[in-house]
């Protein structure tokens, strides 16, 4: 995954919600991309168990209450915070943050991004 890639103004994200990406040109994997607390967070779109994108609907990330994010292939739960999986089989596993910056106030992947 190349950094620069512009994704989106980070009010576009909703709050307490989130929204996939598809791969950047020459990527594999897609990205979820996480607002909460005013704060963003982003990993690729990759459940750690087999490989495979972890919503089934677009941008149907989350559990019912917001606290998660799912897998709907094998129902692996991951924390928001870090993507540590807390159940399922991946668990203690973690999906692959990827780092964002803000730039002239849309979201854009940093340059180390990898994926």
């Amino acid at each position: 995954m190349t950094g620069g890639q512009a994704l989106c103004r980070p009010e576009e994200i909703p709050e307490n919600g989130a929204r996939g990406f598809p791969p950047p040109p020459g990527g594999d994997y897609g990205l979820v991309v996480l607002r909460r607390g005013g704060e963003v967070r982003a990993y690729l779109n990759s459940c750690p168990h087999l490989g495979l994108p972890l919503e089934s609907l677009p941008d149907r990330f989350l559990d019912r209450e917001g606290r998660h994010l799912v897998c709907t292939a094998h129902g692996a739960r991951f924390r928001v915070e870090d993507g540590f999986c807390v159940s399922g089989p991946c668990a203690g596993d973690s999906l692959e943050r990827v780092e964002l910056r803000l730039e002239g106030g849309v979201l854009v992947l940093a340059a180390d991004a990898q994926g």
